[in-house]
């Protein structure tokens, strides 16, 4: 999963350690039905190798989030196509979770469609949470730092974020929890990634270190 949630309730504070405890250590996989599709084909080889022009033709999902909940991601171009495309579907795979959360779907389409294995159950737990809570995210989120490494087939990202300016919504009670900004504000996320038969980069694991001195401003 892409974040830490910020809730502070008792049963989402469970699902984070679960979360931050799970993603990336063989954790305990979802329960039967709570499978989602994908969700089991993370360590899986595929034999096709899609051009970069596949990649491009491919329709992604459309992702809508709400006007109070903004990004910016300080991702330059590498000037090498394979490492821009990751740091491209990193993006968005970024934006997808939000947008679930937003319109409380933990089965949405556009976060599946980049997420597999591990990632993926762990992001729908995530998003689960929120749900129950009935809150969202809202808020300025911001991105930097990024380092890219791959072989074309699987790759990894590593990145930073600032989520000093973003804070949970209570939609019940249209009530936003604005929090301050600490040391833990700021995340270092380290992801796996490979590319699928649709020459898309997904995500097959994520770990994330809050407060981490990589991050720092």
């Amino acid at each position: 999963m892409n974040r830490p949630l910020r809730l502070a309730t008792v049963a989402l504070t469970a699902s984070a350690a679960l979360l931050l405890t799970a993603c990336g250590s063989g954790g305990d996989e979802a329960k039967d039905n709570d499978k989602i599709a994908g969700a089991d084909k993370g360590g899986e080889e595929k034999s096709a190798s899609p051009s970069a022009s596949d990649a491009e033709a491919v329709e992604r999902p459309k992702v809508e989030l709400p006007s109070d909940l903004t990004y910016a991601f300080d991702w330059p171009k590498t000037g090498k196509k394979a490492d821009d495309a990751i740091l491209a579907d990193g993006e968005q795979s970024i934006k997808a979770v939000d947008m679930a959360i937003a319109e409380q779907d933990p089965m949405h389409k556009a976060y599946r469609f980049y997420y597999e294995g591990e990632a993926a159950a762990q992001t729908q737990k995530f998003i689960k949470a929120y749900v129950e809570a009935k809150a969202r995210t809202t808020g300025a989120y911001r991105y930097y730092n990024p380092v890219v490494s791959g072989d074309g087939k699987s790759a990894s990202l590593v990145y930073c974020e600032d989520q000093s300016k973003a804070y949970d919504k209570y939609l019940k009670k249209d009530k936003v929890n604005k929090t301050p900004a600490t040391k833990n504000s700021y995340v270092l996320y380290a992801t796996k990634l490979k590319r699928n038969e649709a020459g898309v980069w997904v995500i097959t694991q994520i770990n994330s270190t809050r407060g981490s001195a990589k991050c720092q401003p």
